[in-house]
């Protein structure tokens, strides 16, 4: 069965679990009806299944290399680009003012989502594209804008993020490369940056790098950072790629997964980039990018996700191995108990998982169109829960894919194993999911857990609605929200950040768990009787009482992670 993107669920959850509805009724996307939000999820999933998903495979057995100084793209990532960019799917959420469309985030998303899922190495080229432009359209000046934003939404220009050094990871405060002022108004920009996905391709008329660097006297650490767009190509006054730009790729990294996507190491050596945002402001801006990252790299995980379940389903519907154990089985392992836990798990853990990412962008929708504060603060608490456990799920559904295969997915030719490969890496760029959680705790805890409140409130009234139809199910959502509440409530106690962050992992994990139950019910109250109402039935059964260890887990403080001494640990 090859890969086929999930327009139809989008649609569902769109109508009756994460309503559009509320976000097509703001004036600013009004236009986003229910008849072009269902034809554009159509053709996306069309070219997705189409032009996407036949690359996947061409991506790992030939990965993308540096020849002479130029990275050469996987064979027909550049026919997959183009159809990327020409469908406007990449400036789908971009100001209609430079060429994009001025949709919903929650629209760009659902696409995201089944790009990732199609073909994640190549997915990954545009979504870096649209965190540059978020980043350009909040905070370039007009002249930049100008100049760089039709062409990185047309896809003739493609965009990267440039943060980590060698010796500054998740310290970002910790880079050393510099910037000095220069006479006409740019900056020289010198320094070394790894890990940047896409650094260079075969296929864009130029790339466009966002660079944190230093200026001569800034204070040390992340306050004494600022932001440079740096260009492979200067542009002309026409905006067409003119000089080449004292930028280059030294190497590719050599990676467990994702070799269809070139990961660069940049050196930069006197390369003229001009300021964006303010002096010493470079990471108020490029939060701006990364928190756009943020949720598609939660999609990505959820994409891969849905690819590795498509992929293990088939391979379970064709094998057949032993005695069917039920009446009138099909005679293939889906009859065995495990192999459909496995499934039953990987599908219902899907569906939490975009449900919660989708109400993040809607969040981030409304918070966009209305200015409300709340919706800020909603999108804000939602976007490390997606990312963490969209990617967690992304990993863990991969693996039991290859489980599913038994001995063939150890084998790389059935392509089980690319998905899990792939997806590994979700779970730690764009912050790693320890850095999610504890962000989660902390920073989004510093409104004393008021947001967190609200959104367990209305939990807690769908469940007490969902009590005559579904009493059990109701009753097991409500008590879960119930115990979040209670350990938020002793997270934002303790003053002690340690003992937050030793049970932050847990905590998040336990909220997205929560939320999953949330968004399942509202699934079986639309579709009662239904196959909705009997993964709902499964999840909140069998996976939502997970919580309650997560929970405990995530109140028992900091002490016994140090009781341990590191000898102690190494012995």
């Amino acid at each position: 069965m090859p890969y086929r993107a999930t327009a139809e669920d989008f649609n569902f959850l769109f109508d009756h679990v994460v309503p559009l509805a509320v976000v097509r009724e703001t004036e600013r996307f009004s236009e986003a009806t229910d008849d072009v939000t269902r034809a554009i999820l159509s053709e996306a999933a069309k070219m997705c299944d189409e032009i996407l998903a036949p690359l996947q495979r061409n991506g790992d057995l030939t990965p993308a290399r540096l020849e002479n100084g130029v990275v050469r793209t996987s064979p027909g990532f550049d026919k997959g680009f183009q159809a990327i960019a020409e469908g406007g799917w990449i400036g789908m959420s971009a100001d209609p003012e430079y060429g994009g469309m001025g949709l919903p985030m929650a629209l760009t998303s659902a696409v995201n989502e089944m790009m990732s899922g199609a073909c994640l190495s190549l997915q990954l080229a545009p979504l870096m594209s649209q965190g540059q432009i978020e980043a350009l359209e909040h905070h370039a000046s007009d002249e930049i804008k100008e100049i760089y934003l039709p062409k990185l939404i047309s896809g003739e220009w493609t965009g990267t993020m440039n943060l980590t050094e060698p010796q500054a990871g998740s310290d970002v405060g910790a880079l050393v490369s510099k910037a000095e002022p220069d006479d006409d108004g740019s900056y020289k920009i010198n320094g070394q940056k790894i890990y940047i996905s896409w650094g260079d391709n075969d296929f864009a008329q130029n790339v466009c790098h966002l660079v944190l660097a230093r200026l001569p006297g800034a204070p040390a650490g992340t306050k004494g950072i600022s932001l440079f767009l740096v260009p492979k190509f200067i542009p002309n006054e026409d905006g067409s790629p003119g000089q080449r730009n004292g930028v280059n790729v030294v190497s590719l990294e050599h990676k467990l997964g994702l070799h269809g996507s070139p990961t660069a190491v940049m050196q930069y050596d006197n390369a003229k980039g001009w300021m964006i945002g303010a002096e010493q402001g470079g990471m108020a801006a490029m939060f701006t990018m990364m928190n756009n990252a943020r949720l598609g790299v939660g999609g990505q995980g959820i994409g891969a996700a849905e690819g590795a379940y498509q992929h293990a389903l088939a391979y379970a519907m064709d094998r057949k191995q032993g005695r069917s154990p039920i009446e009138n089985g099909s005679g293939t392992i889906m009859d065995h108990a495990d192999v459909r836990r496995m499934l039953t798990t990987m599908k219902a853990d899907i569906f939490a998982a975009r449900a919660i990412a989708l109400s993040n962008a809607v969040a981030i929708d409304m918070s966009n169109a209305t200015g409300d504060p709340d919706w800020k603060a909603r999108a804000a608490l939602l976007t490390p829960i997606t990312k963490a456990f969209g990617t967690d799920t992304g990993i863990a559904v991969a693996e039991t894919g290859v489980q599913v295969h038994g001995g063939m997915g150890f084998v790389e030719e059935t392509g089980a194993a690319q998905f899990s490969r792939d997806v590994r890496v979700t779970a730690i760029y764009e912050g790693t999911n320890g850095i999610q959680a504890m962000d989660l705790v902390a920073r989004k805890m510093m409104d004393g857990g008021e947001a967190a409140s609200r959104l367990m409130d209305e939990i807690e009234a769908d469940a007490e609605a969902a009590r005559d139809t579904f009493p059990r199910m109701a009753d097991a959502v409500w008590q879960a929200s119930e115990s979040l509440r209670e350990t938020t409530e002793w997270l934002v106690a303790q003053n002690d950040l340690q003992d937050r962050f030793a049970g932050a992992v847990p905590y998040l994990r336990a909220f997205a768990r929560v939320l999953g139950g949330h968004y399942h019910l509202k699934a079986a109250m639309a579709d009662q009787g239904g196959a909705r109402e009997k993964l709902a039935r499964f999840y909140i059964q069998r996976l939502l009482p997970e919580h309650t260890g997560l929970l405990a887990h995530a109140q028992a403080g900091a002490d016994g992670l140090y009781a341990l001494s590191a000898q102690e640990l190494a012995s």
